[in-house]
């Protein structure tokens, strides 16, 4: 996907992008890049993207985030975060028990919530700063057989939306819902499907199809151009929403 915006979208920006080795993050990085930003990639595999700046990071690790964070911070403010990583296994919810809570809620909620409070400081003086964090439509439609995910999933847009009446007038916090999107986070929710049902993934990804107006799955380029609108200096009058980037998927309004 050609990229939408003026290279100088949001040149002056630095922007920071979790979970950005692969998929959506990555997309959202690459797309950062061709609008001028100075990018800083995290993911635990430090990827390589051409423009970016990348640094491996654990998002379960609070003293690593603590220090990597401290370390952008000392070069300039952050104008941009955007909050992603990996989703939990799937599963029906009642197969987990409590210590499968706490990996998924590090690398998401508090990870979000340490980075959060660390660049917003830095936001407010400089006058300007946006919040994105890349969720799932399961926010308002719990999708079957990802309990843990719509559990971690919800938790993270109640704690945008909280923030979205605490922040400074000059940061807007948002959320992105991706729908059924090419990647392999989508390859590995139809894997675990047909180890648990029997169906083929062929079969799983056309009932999938089925639900969706548009008939395709979504390429990460279209979501990540939805993240980039929401961080555009044009954007401040929107805060505290759930966009969701699903091809009409969705029935609620």
């Amino acid at each position: 996907m050609k990229n939408p915006y003026a290279s100088d979208a949001l040149k002056g920006m630095r922007a920071v992008v979790c979970g950005a080795s692969k998929g959506i993050g990555r997309a959202t990085a690459e797309m950062m890049v061709a609008c001028g930003a100075d990018v800083i990639a995290l993911s635990r595999s430090a990827p390589e993207i051409p423009g970016a700046r990348s640094i491996s990071l654990d998002l379960e690790d609070t003293s690593a985030i603590e220090k990597t964070i401290s370390g952008i911070l000392i070069a300039g403010p952050i104008h941009i975060l955007v909050n992603n990583a990996a989703g939990p296994p799937g599963g029906p919810l009642l197969d987990n028990d409590v210590a499968d809570f706490e990996a998924p809620f590090k690398r998401h909620l508090h990870a979000a919530h340490q980075i959060t409070r660390m660049v917003v400081p830095a936001m407010e003086e400089a006058g300007t700063g946006r919040i994105v964090n890349i969720i799932s439509t399961s926010v308002r439609e719990p999708i079957p057989n990802i309990g843990l995910s719509n559990t971690l999933r919800g938790a993270m847009a109640s704690w945008a939306k909280s923030l979205s009446r605490e922040l400074p007038p000059c940061i807007t916090i948002n959320n992105i819902l991706p729908g059924f999107t090419d990647t392999d986070r989508l390859g590995s929710l139809a894997a675990s499907i047909e180890e648990k049902t029997g169906r083929s993934q062929e079969d799983i990804h056309n009932t999938w199809m089925s639900q969706v107006p548009i008939g395709r799955l979504i390429e990460p380029a279209e979501t990540a151009s939805a993240i980039t609108f929401l961080c555009l200096p044009q954007s401040g009058g929107i805060r505290g929403v759930s966009l969701a980037v699903d091809g009409g998927r969705m029935r609620s309004i």
